[in-house]
């Protein structure tokens, strides 16, 4: 009872960061340390822990059984004695024994990189597609665990429920149980990916062309995305804040209409299970006609976040540096100095690819929108037909397949101005006894 009364403050779950300085480690030479730190525990506040102590620990050579070596373990668990944290957060994957180990090593709950961030994506995720996903990299992580996730953190956030207190004891969970769970998912999402591909295929057919949105988490899209739609979608100076894909229609500078699509930040050593969880979420990034590639321009760690992108979209198998549909969109101009914003202007004046922009004061964003314009026509072909009016059908299917601009009686012919892909245009021209009367594009 006492606990319902105190304070919001008092209720905290605190943790304990250990960052691991691996030799050797394949994102050692992309970032510095100070960064990785950061992130971290960026990521530790983000699922409102609060954070007691860091340490940083050059790792020579990662101990198969426990990770860390026998002096760094017995300086952590001297520190757990004395700071009591609830959490002991190690910035590197663990396999299940070094999870265990540690923790025997400590007196601590301990969880890895993969753990917290599946945890702040079970406390993010909204839609039903979302929580699945999550749910399904969360099995699929704790299968090769075999323990029962620890509930107290998932009660309070709804969390995935990793984050267990100091103490409670590890169950196993039998092994089929958890299989026939994962199978029940796979189902589901099935069916939801279904009902996302008819949504995508209607979309295709009204059709308007749509604009991803990708990028590295915190970098500034869902701010982006509201400012360009005037939306309220959630945006925070926080890790992780867009989880669940957003669409808004969009009207361009020549009064296209698009679709945007605001879509999960990348981290750096993004967990395999939650990249094949959410591979459905990224189809939107998969079948856009543009690609805006939002970078945090002010960052220090601006070129390592970067590369982390076009490496998992590369892995999407989007071919990054020959995609004629990837803007890279320089975003947070308003935290550079005034000499480093000309600079960067300067180069955007001959690269076509880069455009600077401040999602929050709206700088640059006029001139990304010419910039999406530019790409999207060259994409599709603005043509007139002379269709006779007892042929509904030809026009049923312009408006199904394209977005008609205008149309005219002419001479007892109904004239239509239609934007088609080049793809749709052959196919109207094949089905129909009708050839474009004049071109714009």
């Amino acid at each position: 009872m006492m606990a319902d009364n105190r304070g919001a403050d008092e209720e905290r779950e605190t943790a304990f960061v250990i960052h691991p300085d691996v030799q050797n480690f394949k994102n050692g030479d992309r970032r510095s340390v100070d960064a990785m730190v950061e992130e971290i525990c960026s990521l530790t506040k983000a699922i409102e822990l609060d954070i007691v102590g860091v340490e940083t620990f050059k790792v020579a050579r990662v101990q198969a059984g426990s990770f860390l070596g026998k002096g760094q373990r017995e300086i952590v668990a001297q520190i757990c004695e004395d700071l009591k944290p609830n959490i002991v957060i190690v910035n590197f994957t663990l396999s299940p024994v070094q999870q265990r180990n540690l923790e025997k090593s400590f007196g601590a709950k301990v969880i890895d990189r993969t753990g917290l961030i599946l945890e702040i994506f079970g406390a993010r995720a909204q839609t039903k597609e979302g929580r699945l996903q999550v749910d399904l990299a969360s099995l699929n992580y704790q299968r090769s665990r075999l323990v029962r996730s620890w509930t107290h953190l998932e009660r309070q956030r709804g969390g995935a429920g990793f984050m267990g207190g100091p103490g409670e004891r590890q169950i196993e969970i039998d092994r089929r149980l958890i299989d026939n769970r994962i199978t029940k998912l796979k189902k589901e999402l099935e069916t939801v990916k279904r009902t996302r591909e008819l949504g995508r295929k209607a979309r295709e057919r009204v059709p308007y062309p749509v604009v991803a949105l990708v990028g590295y988490t915190n970098a500034g899209k869902s701010t982006l995305f509201n400012t360009l739609t005037k939306s309220d979608v959630f945006a925070q100076d926080l890790l992780f804040a867009t989880l669940d894909p957003t669409l808004r229609q969009l009207e361009l500078p020549n009064g296209q209409k698009v679709i945007l699509s605001d879509t999960v930040g990348f981290i750096s050593d993004l967990p395999t299970h939650l990249i094949a969880a959410f591979r459905a979420t990224l189809e939107e990034t998969l079948h856009a006609d543009v690609i805006l590639h939002v970078c945090d321009i002010a960052n220090p760690d601006f070129k390592a976040q970067h590369d982390d992108v076009v490496d998992i979209l590369t892995s999407l198998d989007i071919e990054y540096e020959t995609d004629p549909r990837i803007i890279e969109v320089y975003n947070k101009i308003d935290n550079l100095d005034i000499e480093d914003q000309a600079d960067l202007r300067r180069r955007g004046k001959f690269d076509e690819r880069i455009e600077a922009v401040s999602a929050i004061n709206g700088e640059g964003l006029d001139s990304l929108l010419e910039t999406v314009t530019r790409l999207i026509s060259s994409s599709h072909n603005e043509v007139s037909f002379l269709l006779s009016y007892a042929d509904g059908g030809a026009l049923s299917w312009l408006y199904d397949n394209g977005e008609v601009l205008g149309r005219e009686d002419v001479d007892g012919q109904l004239k239509v101005e239609v934007r088609l892909s080049p793809e749709d245009l052959s196919r109207f021209t094949d089905r129909y006894p009708y050839k474009p009367i004049n071109s714009f594009n």
